[in-house]
């Protein structure tokens, strides 16, 4: 395992865990809106990171502009005017979509999931437009438009409402994974 990928992998345990003690209560609240099990994703996804780091192992981006990211692949398409989807027959054990939303590729990101795998979005929704950009009803959730969307996938953990950091905004959250019900372990 690279130096890095250790050093943020422990950095997403660590920051979870600061979490996951301040909804117990044990230390002082982070912030209102905090939800109960997003520490619990970070630790995973950190634990993840960990034990998967070093055995092949590839991150994917798409955007309309080209992206130098490194130790990611990076594939240029430009989505939303009419490039194919570029990612047609292949599964994914996670997918990770933050401050965008183009409705038609709801059912293409479902079924590019792998079985097991997890899909964690998060993006502006409606009542944004009280604090800037986006503020184009065109690009804002409806309210609980995330789990309407994807209610085939099994649900871990969902949230909407008003964040102050990096700045002031309205959003939703949602972590689903492609698995049966009741097969999302929950420590007790």
């Amino acid at each position: 395992m690279r130096h890095g990928s250790r050093i943020g992998a422990l950095l997403l345990i660590v920051v979870g865990v600061l979490f996951l003690l301040s909804n117990l209560g044990l230390i002082p609240r982070l912030g209102p809106l905090l939800a109960q099990w997003w520490p619990v994703i970070l630790i995973a996804v950190g634990a993840y990171l960990l034990v998967r780091a070093g055995k092949g192992l590839e991150a994917v981006a798409v955007d309309r502009e080209p992206q130098v990211i490194e130790r990611v692949r990076f594939i240029r398409a430009d989505l939303e005017n009419g490039d194919p989807w570029p990612f047609e027959g292949q599964r994914f054990g996670a997918i990770v979509v933050t401050n965008y939303l183009y409705r038609p590729l709801f059912g293409q990101l479902e079924a590019s999931l792998a079985e097991g795998g997890v899909l964690i979005y998060e993006t502006f929704m409606t009542g944004n437009e009280k604090f800037g950009k986006p503020s184009n009803p065109a690009f804002l959730l409806r309210p609980g438009e995330l789990l309407d969307a994807f209610k085939a996938l099994t649900l871990v953990a969902f949230e909407q409402g008003i964040v102050g950091r990096p700045k002031k905004a309205a959003v939703q959250r949602l972590c689903a994974i492609r698995a049966p019900v009741g097969s999302a372990k929950i420590a007790a």
